[in-house]
């Protein structure tokens, strides 16, 4: 079991870097944890130190109620965000919900004079455009139990284990819902880089449809198309790792010249 570093109950560090120039604050997808992001931490860490967030109501967080706004989170997870004396560039990444959090979060910080380095939205489409899917305020367990096979893209046997089940359920549900009831706020466009990842089989968002974060920023914004379904991240590491800490190096060197 990897070992883990709990700055606070929204903050975890598997990989201390205090040495890096630049952070990197992660999203977890619906239903996920920071645990699931723990290879994308490894490789990260160096030119980057990885701070991943732990939504509550799962692993060591499991007997909290789960949350039930996003602003509730972005909120939560900026306040717990610990102060850098060294004032190293803030990078952030959130794949599929994850994205959408990451990007309020961006807002956000942008309206307190904090623009981040970069974000990196994975998996997700543009914020302004209707979801292409909406769910039921109370999906069932066999609608979840399909929609997970479906962005999975495998009929993974551990969907069939009753007690896997039982803990990653109430957690998608919840976020899910979290998410359906979140309502796009047109606003002031962020400064910063803007860069997309998605897999060319997402059957979830279609490649167009992650153009749409382009108006979302006035800074640069780079689109890169993976070989893969919605979870392409685990087959094209390497990549995804080379594009985050090559945009985070170049607008850190950015902002040093200007």
């Amino acid at each position: 079991m990897e070992s883990m570093n709990s700055m606070n109950d929204w903050i975890r560090v598997f990989h201390p870097a205090p040495e890096a120039p630049a952070r990197l604050l992660v999203f977890p997808h619906a239903g996920g944890a920071a645990g699931a992001y723990y290879a994308l931490s490894a490789e990260v860490t160096g030119p980057l130190e990885p701070l991943l967030v732990q939504y509550p109501g799962r692993h060591d967080r499991f007997r909290e109620p789960f949350a039930e706004r996003i602003d509730d989170v972005v909120d939560a997870v900026l306040n717990a965000l610990p102060a850098d004396p060294a004032g190293r560039p803030l990078a952030l990444f959130g794949h599929s919900m994850g994205a959408t959090v990451a990007y309020e979060a961006a807002r956000r910080l942008q309206e307190r004079g904090e623009t981040p380095a970069a974000l990196f939205v994975s998996g997700r489409e543009g914020p302004s455009l209707p979801p292409a899917l909406r769910w039921p305020s109370d999906p069932t367990d066999a609608e979840l139990i399909a929609d997970m096979r479906l962005l999975a893209g495998t009929e993974n046997e551990l969907l069939t284990e009753p007690t896997l089940l039982e803990l990653i359920l109430p957690a998608l549900r919840a976020d899910y819902r979290m998410l359906f009831a979140h309502t796009h706020r047109p606003g002031p466009r962020l400064h910063c880089p803007l860069i997309a990842l998605t897999g060319d089989n997402d059957p979830r968002v279609a490649v167009p449809r992650v153009a749409a974060w382009e108006p979302e920023t006035t800074g640069p914004f780079t689109t890169h198309v993976l070989a893969g379904g919605h979870f392409y991240l685990d087959e094209h590491l390497a990549y995804v790792v080379e594009v985050i800490t090559g945009a985070v190096s170049g607008a850190a060197a950015g902002r040093s010249v200007g």
